[in-house]
């Protein structure tokens, strides 16, 4: 192979290399009760929600194509269930569909959106999505733009076919009737099926790798921590900040009460002027209530009190701390996300290369090559291979019983590269791949002409 100029030079001779910190893919599944119609009012914006900025509703959209006559989620979810063949009935309290939540940390998913890739993402997701619960399952997706982080909300309708779970122990049981077994690939409705602990790690797993393609890995397994928004902690913090009130509130009226009555009984001695057994009794009386006043169980109700206002003025001091240490992250990060695009771009300038070789990579992986085919495919190897590899352009598979690739510089655009497959342009071997697939069929097409095959550099 010819010597390749400095800025063509492969991956491997690059003395630099770049790492990046890695997000987290976030999937969150919930069974929903009824007909769900809250979170559909949420989901539709029907309801507008006050983390919603009004001003960016409109970049919200459902991805998904509703069946004619359907208007809307709920609509949808029925439509499913009437259209499934189920042959038992829908039990009042049976789950009827299943929440999805499916997104990535902040700031990556702000990067994916400011890198052009959310559109990518979004069919990626809802591919993951037809291909774990099957098409006709995923009845709604909706990919939210107006919250301080994209995200896409699905909805499952969970029918799933085969045995139940509990249908081989129920039939172990000695002494119960044995009833006619049912036929296995009957429809039916089972979220627990769908949600039992065993797939709820494969989609984390499955989901996690599909996230990969976009800087996003999964959190780690078997953690004990459990997601709580910061919105939620400063709830809790307040709300039990509220309750030291309630206790001060209850505690200072006890006071307050004490001393009223204290006041009156003074009051009706100087007044009425009592003698006697009377006058001795109010007296005692109002003693009494003095002692109880300064006796051990008041200045204990007065030390919680004490003690209850310094813990609410702590709690209020540490809120305040964790708003400006929240506010400097913030700051902090920007600051650190700024430096990162400066030198990718000082990188980028320098080595040109690199933003080639990115963007053959993305290419070679979406087609479907393996990572270390993708590196033999960069290193100016060729690749002898066979199967099923996808098109981009066409959006479907093609079939190939051997073939090779290669990656070369572009013989007419001074820096490029260029993916070829038997000596063609890859948009070149997909289309001509299809239009073997339409002749087959006897669809007729207009062949170019030789003059035109040889302008697009096609070998006859």
């Amino acid at each position: 192979m010819e010597s390749l100029p400095a800025s063509l030079m492969p991956l491997e001779s690059l003395t630099h290399k770049i790492t990046l910190p890695m997000g987290y893919a976030v999937l969150h599944m919930e069974k929903t009760a009824g007909t769900d119609s809250g979170m559909s009012a949420h989901i539709e914006r029907t309801i507008s929600p006050k983390n919603a900025d009004p001003s960016r509703t409109h970049l919200n959209r459902e991805l998904i194509r509703f069946p004619d006559e359907v208007r809307n989620r709920t609509e949808a979810i029925q439509h499913r269930l009437d259209t499934a063949g189920l042959t038992r009935k829908i039990g009042k309290n049976q789950v009827r569909a299943i929440r999805i939540l499916l997104t990535g940390s902040p700031q990556d998913m702000k990067l994916i959106e400011q890198n052009g890739r959310l559109d990518e993402w979004c069919d990626d997701n809802l591919k993951w999505l037809q291909e774990t619960f099957g098409k006709e399952n995923i009845v709604s997706a909706v990919l939210h733009m107006d919250e301080t982080t994209p995200h896409i909300h699905a909805t499952l309708v969970p029918i799933v076919k085969g045995e139940r779970r509990k249908a081989k122990a129920e039939q172990q049981q000695a002494g119960k009737k044995k009833y006619r077994k049912k036929n296995p690939e009957n429809a039916r409705l089972c979220a627990d099926d769908v949600m039992n602990r065993a797939k709820l790690k494969h989609y984390q797993d499955s989901y996690a790798e599909r996230m990969q393609y976009y800087g996003l890995e999964r959190g780690i397994e078997g953690s004990e921590a459990r997601h709580v928004t910061t919105s939620q902690y400063y709830r809790d913090l307040l709300n039990q900040s509220n309750s030291i009130q309630e206790n001060i509130g209850i505690l200072l009226q006890n006071k307050e009460q004490a001393e009223k009555e204290l006041s009156r009984i003074k009051g009706e001695i100087k007044a009425q002027n009592l003698k006697g057994t009377f006058v001795n009794a109010a007296s005692s009386a109002a003693e009494g209530i003095g002692s109880l006043l300064g006796s051990p169980k008041i200045k204990q109700q007065q030390q919680e009190i004490d003690r209850l206002t310094a813990e609410n003025k702590g709690l209020k001091e540490e809120v305040k701390a964790l708003n400006r240490t929240i506010q400097t992250n913030e700051t902090e990060h920007r600051k650190a996300l700024d430096r990162l695009k400066d030198e990718l771009k000082k990188i980028y300038d320098l080595f040109p290369v690199i933003r080639e070789f990115l963007r053959v990579e993305k290419l070679c992986r979406l087609i479907g090559f393996s990572e270390a085919a993708t590196k033999k495919l960069l290193a100016f190897k060729s690749l002898k291979f066979g199967g099923k590899i996808y098109s981009p352009e066409f959006k479907r598979h093609f079939q190939t019983e051997q073939s090779i690739a290669q990656v070369e510089k572009h013989p007419k655009r001074e820096g490029e590269l260029r993916l070829t497959i038997d000596g063609l342009n890859d948009s070149d071997w997909f289309r001509k791949k299809r239009n073997e697939g339409l002749q087959s069929i006897g669809v007729k097409l207009n062949t170019p002409s030789a003059e035109q095959n040889k302008r697009r550099g096609i070998k006859m």
